[in-house]
């Protein structure tokens, strides 16, 4: 069973009542108050707008604008990428090097 006793006064003054309504913001042990992490509340000019536009409206807008984006940058990125793998395997791979092997150099036999 749990006993209720009347709270003893501590040495730095603080009781159970007193210490229950101190700030949250307060460490006990010393009642400075700690940092506070503040976020900027400001918008850029620049995000405002595309927050608000009617492209964010709608759930459907939102996910037809995010498909696209990673459509696109699947895109150029494979493109960028093909051009870095051909440039650091010139003369390497079978595009350059057919026109040694087979007669007629870049026709097709079927």
């Amino acid at each position: 069973m749990v006993s209720i006793r009347a709270s003893r006064p501590r040495p730095d003054g603080a009781t159970l009542a007193n210490r229950a309504s101190r700030s949250l913001s307060e460490v006990p042990s010393t009642g400075k108050p700690r940092p506070q992490l503040t976020i900027p509340t400001t918008r850029s000019p620049l995000t405002d707008p595309i927050a608000n536009s009617a492209l964010f409206r709608k759930n459907y807008a939102m996910l037809a604008a995010v498909f696209g984006a990673g459509f696109a940058f699947e895109m150029g990125f494979n493109s960028t990428m093909n051009k870095i793998w051909d440039s650091n395997n010139r003369g390497r791979q079978w595009k350059d090097i057919r026109s040694k092997y087979v007669e007629g150099g870049d026709e097709d036999e079927e």
